[in-house]
Protein backbone atom coordinates (compact mmCIF):
# COMPACT_ATOMS: atom_id res chain seq x y z
CA UNK A 1 0.00 0.00 0.00
CA UNK A 2 0.34 3.46 2.60
CA UNK A 3 -1.18 7.96 1.07
CA UNK A 4 0.67 3.18 0.04
CA UNK A 5 0.34 6.32 -0.26
CA UNK A 6 -1.32 4.60 0.42
CA UNK A 7 -2.88 6.92 3.04
CA UNK A 8 -2.10 10.11 2.39
CA UNK A 9 -5.40 10.45 2.48
CA UNK A 10 -5.77 10.65 6.28
CA UNK A 11 -5.09 14.44 5.69
CA UNK A 12 -8.00 15.32 4.03
CA UNK A 13 -8.83 18.53 5.85
CA UNK A 14 -5.76 20.31 7.38
CA UNK A 15 -5.99 24.04 7.72
CA UNK A 16 -4.52 25.87 5.24
CA UNK A 17 -2.08 27.79 6.86
CA UNK A 18 0.22 24.59 7.61
CA UNK A 19 -1.37 22.29 4.41
CA UNK A 20 -2.47 24.68 1.55
CA UNK A 21 -2.82 21.89 -0.88
CA UNK A 22 -5.83 20.49 1.28
CA UNK A 23 -9.30 21.81 1.36
CA UNK A 24 -11.25 21.43 4.95
CA UNK A 25 -14.26 19.29 3.83
CA UNK A 26 -17.24 19.17 6.56
CA UNK A 27 -18.14 15.97 8.13
CA UNK A 28 -19.91 12.99 6.20
CA UNK A 29 -19.11 15.10 3.05
CA UNK A 30 -17.37 12.06 0.91
CA UNK A 31 -17.34 14.04 -2.41
CA UNK A 32 -15.30 16.74 -0.52
CA UNK A 33 -13.18 13.98 1.14
CA UNK A 34 -11.96 11.88 -1.50
CA UNK A 35 -11.76 15.15 -3.87
CA UNK A 36 -9.62 16.65 -1.44
CA UNK A 37 -7.71 13.87 -0.46
CA UNK A 38 -6.82 12.62 -4.18
CA UNK A 39 -5.61 16.30 -5.26
CA UNK A 40 -2.93 16.32 -1.62
CA UNK A 41 -1.52 13.19 -3.17
CA UNK A 42 1.56 14.65 -5.43
CA UNK A 43 2.04 17.33 -2.97
CA UNK A 44 2.43 15.15 0.37
CA UNK A 45 4.34 11.93 -1.79
CA UNK A 46 7.87 14.35 -1.52
CA UNK A 47 7.72 14.72 1.72
CA UNK A 48 7.26 17.57 4.05
CA UNK A 49 10.29 17.71 6.76
CA UNK A 50 8.91 21.07 8.03
CA UNK A 51 5.96 19.04 9.62
CA UNK A 52 7.97 15.89 9.76
CA UNK A 53 6.91 13.89 7.07
CA UNK A 54 9.92 12.13 5.35
CA UNK A 55 9.22 11.15 1.33
CA UNK A 56 7.04 8.65 0.44
CA UNK A 57 7.85 8.50 -3.08
CA UNK A 58 10.25 6.94 -3.18
CA UNK A 59 9.87 5.09 0.00
CA UNK A 60 12.69 3.28 1.90
CA UNK A 61 12.17 0.71 3.98
CA UNK A 62 15.43 -0.85 6.18
CA UNK A 63 13.63 -4.59 6.93
CA UNK A 64 11.43 -6.24 5.65
CA UNK A 65 11.14 -9.91 6.86
CA UNK A 66 8.98 -12.98 6.58
CA UNK A 67 8.73 -16.76 7.88
CA UNK A 68 5.01 -18.15 6.64
CA UNK A 69 4.41 -21.17 4.46
CA UNK A 70 7.84 -22.62 4.56
CA UNK A 71 9.25 -19.70 3.15
CA UNK A 72 12.15 -17.35 4.92
CA UNK A 73 12.62 -14.00 3.52
CA UNK A 74 14.40 -11.29 4.62
CA UNK A 75 14.22 -7.94 2.47
CA UNK A 76 16.67 -5.00 3.06
CA UNK A 77 17.46 -1.41 1.69
CA UNK A 78 14.22 -1.74 -0.16
CA UNK A 79 13.18 1.39 -2.35
CA UNK A 80 9.47 2.18 -3.46
CA UNK A 81 8.76 3.80 -6.04
CA UNK A 82 5.40 4.66 -7.23
CA UNK A 83 2.91 5.49 -4.54
CA UNK A 84 2.49 9.44 -5.75
CA UNK A 85 0.42 7.72 -8.45
CA UNK A 86 -1.88 6.22 -6.13
CA UNK A 87 -5.79 6.64 -6.84
CA UNK A 88 -7.70 6.76 -3.72
CA UNK A 89 -11.26 4.59 -4.43
CA UNK A 90 -13.47 5.82 -1.50
CA UNK A 91 -12.65 7.38 2.06
CA UNK A 92 -15.10 7.15 4.72
CA UNK A 93 -14.71 9.39 8.20
CA UNK A 94 -16.25 9.56 10.84
CA UNK A 95 -14.59 12.35 13.59
CA UNK A 96 -17.08 11.61 16.13
CA UNK A 97 -16.26 7.71 16.51
CA UNK A 98 -12.59 8.18 15.39
CA UNK A 99 -13.31 5.72 12.48
CA UNK A 100 -11.35 6.19 8.65
CA UNK A 101 -11.82 3.51 6.07
CA UNK A 102 -9.53 4.01 3.45
CA UNK A 103 -9.63 2.15 -0.04
CA UNK A 104 -6.93 3.15 -2.49
CA UNK A 105 -5.55 1.70 -5.57
CA UNK A 106 -1.73 1.80 -6.14
CA UNK A 107 0.91 0.47 -8.87
CA UNK A 108 4.57 -0.11 -7.56
CA UNK A 109 7.63 -1.24 -7.67
CA UNK A 110 10.35 -2.15 -5.04
CA UNK A 111 13.74 -3.17 -5.36
CA UNK A 112 16.58 -4.04 -2.46
CA UNK A 113 18.96 -6.71 -1.39
CA UNK A 114 16.84 -9.94 -0.75
CA UNK A 115 17.63 -13.47 1.43
CA UNK A 116 15.22 -16.28 0.80
CA UNK A 117 15.36 -19.99 1.85
CA UNK A 118 12.92 -22.97 2.60
CA UNK A 119 9.84 -23.53 -0.32
CA UNK A 120 8.27 -21.26 -2.79
CA UNK A 121 4.53 -23.05 -2.67
CA UNK A 122 5.64 -26.14 -4.80
CA UNK A 123 9.59 -25.14 -5.35
CA UNK A 124 12.87 -25.37 -2.92
CA UNK A 125 14.84 -22.02 -3.12
CA UNK A 126 17.86 -20.40 -2.13
CA UNK A 127 19.22 -17.07 -2.59
CA UNK A 128 20.67 -13.90 -1.91
CA UNK A 129 21.49 -10.44 -4.19
CA UNK A 130 19.29 -7.92 -5.69
CA UNK A 131 15.25 -8.08 -6.16
CA UNK A 132 12.88 -6.46 -7.95
CA UNK A 133 8.96 -6.66 -7.47
CA UNK A 134 6.39 -4.95 -9.97
CA UNK A 135 3.30 -4.35 -8.68
CA UNK A 136 0.32 -3.36 -10.96
CA UNK A 137 -2.96 -2.38 -9.40
CA UNK A 138 -3.16 -3.24 -6.19
CA UNK A 139 -6.29 -2.53 -3.63
CA UNK A 140 -5.64 -1.37 -0.39
CA UNK A 141 -7.50 -1.09 2.44
CA UNK A 142 -6.92 0.42 6.08
CA UNK A 143 -9.21 0.87 8.40
CA UNK A 144 -7.97 3.27 11.42
CA UNK A 145 -9.27 3.81 14.79
CA UNK A 146 -8.45 7.38 16.43
CA UNK A 147 -8.31 8.70 19.22
CA UNK A 148 -7.34 12.72 20.20
CA UNK A 149 -4.64 14.20 22.84
CA UNK A 150 -3.39 17.03 23.85
CA UNK A 151 -0.18 18.43 22.04
CA UNK A 152 2.90 20.25 23.26
CA UNK A 153 1.51 23.51 22.00
CA UNK A 154 -1.96 22.94 24.19
CA UNK A 155 -4.53 21.59 21.72
CA UNK A 156 -6.06 19.38 20.78
CA UNK A 157 -3.95 16.36 18.25
CA UNK A 158 -5.42 13.58 16.79
CA UNK A 159 -3.30 10.17 17.42
CA UNK A 160 -3.71 6.51 15.42
CA UNK A 161 -4.38 4.01 18.47
CA UNK A 162 -4.43 1.20 15.44
CA UNK A 163 -4.84 0.18 12.21
CA UNK A 164 -4.95 -2.60 9.83
CA UNK A 165 -4.62 -3.32 6.47
CA UNK A 166 -6.06 -6.02 4.20
CA UNK A 167 -5.33 -6.31 -0.01
CA UNK A 168 -5.68 -7.62 -3.10
CA UNK A 169 -3.72 -7.41 -6.72
CA UNK A 170 -5.99 -6.94 -9.43
CA UNK A 171 -3.54 -6.40 -12.67
CA UNK A 172 -0.72 -8.33 -11.82
CA UNK A 173 2.72 -8.42 -10.80
CA UNK A 174 6.35 -9.68 -11.55
CA UNK A 175 10.04 -10.92 -9.91
CA UNK A 176 13.17 -11.23 -10.37
CA UNK A 177 15.80 -12.12 -7.72
CA UNK A 178 19.11 -12.14 -8.89
CA UNK A 179 21.77 -15.06 -7.76
CA UNK A 180 19.12 -17.73 -6.99
CA UNK A 181 21.14 -20.83 -5.94
CA UNK A 182 24.32 -18.88 -5.97
CA UNK A 183 24.00 -18.10 -10.04
CA UNK A 184 22.90 -21.40 -11.21
CA UNK A 185 20.68 -20.65 -14.19
CA UNK A 186 19.34 -24.37 -14.70
CA UNK A 187 17.45 -24.00 -11.45
CA UNK A 188 16.83 -20.13 -11.18
CA UNK A 189 14.65 -20.31 -14.42
CA UNK A 190 12.44 -21.96 -13.47
CA UNK A 191 11.51 -20.55 -10.01
CA UNK A 192 11.72 -17.49 -12.04
CA UNK A 193 9.56 -18.55 -14.32
CA UNK A 194 6.88 -20.58 -11.83
CA UNK A 195 7.01 -17.03 -9.96
CA UNK A 196 5.96 -14.83 -12.57
CA UNK A 197 3.23 -17.19 -14.14
CA UNK A 198 1.78 -18.26 -10.92
CA UNK A 199 2.16 -14.13 -9.40
CA UNK A 200 -1.22 -14.66 -7.78
CA UNK A 201 -0.33 -17.70 -5.54
CA UNK A 202 2.59 -16.15 -4.79
CA UNK A 203 1.47 -12.98 -3.66
CA UNK A 204 -0.66 -14.52 -1.30
CA UNK A 205 2.64 -16.29 0.07
CA UNK A 206 5.16 -13.48 0.36
CA UNK A 207 3.06 -10.08 -0.28
CA UNK A 208 1.52 -9.24 3.14
CA UNK A 209 4.57 -8.65 5.32
CA UNK A 210 5.74 -6.45 2.49
CA UNK A 211 2.44 -4.53 1.76
CA UNK A 212 2.25 -4.26 6.07
CA UNK A 213 5.53 -2.98 6.65
CA UNK A 214 4.84 -0.42 3.81
CA UNK A 215 1.73 0.65 5.05
CA UNK A 216 3.85 0.88 8.57
CA UNK A 217 6.30 3.26 7.08
CA UNK A 218 3.39 5.31 5.60
CA UNK A 219 1.54 5.26 8.89
CA UNK A 220 5.08 7.25 10.66
CA UNK A 221 4.14 10.25 8.46
CA UNK A 222 0.85 10.01 9.57
CA UNK A 223 1.94 10.36 13.29
CA UNK A 224 3.85 13.17 12.46
CA UNK A 225 1.50 15.37 10.42
CA UNK A 226 -0.94 14.26 13.03
CA UNK A 227 1.54 15.36 15.99
CA UNK A 228 2.41 18.92 13.76
CA UNK A 229 -1.32 19.71 13.03
CA UNK A 230 -4.13 20.74 15.69
CA UNK A 231 -7.02 18.09 14.96
CA UNK A 232 -9.61 20.99 14.68
CA UNK A 233 -7.48 22.44 11.59
CA UNK A 234 -9.08 19.26 10.08
CA UNK A 235 -12.09 19.76 9.63
CA UNK A 236 -15.15 22.27 8.95
CA UNK A 237 -17.16 22.75 12.16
Amino acid sequence: MLRFVCFLTLFWNANSGLAPFIKPCKDGDDACILASSQAAIPFFAPGMPELGVKSLDPLRVPLITSNQGGLELSLKDTTINGLKGCKIESIKHDRVKGKQTLVLRCSMNLEGIYSLGGRLILLAVQGEGKYNIKIRDIVIKTVTDLTTEQGEDGKPHWKIIKWRDSFHVKTGASFYFDNLFNGNKLLADPVIEFANTNWKDVMQEIAPPIVHAVIAEVFKNVEAFYKAVPADEFYIP
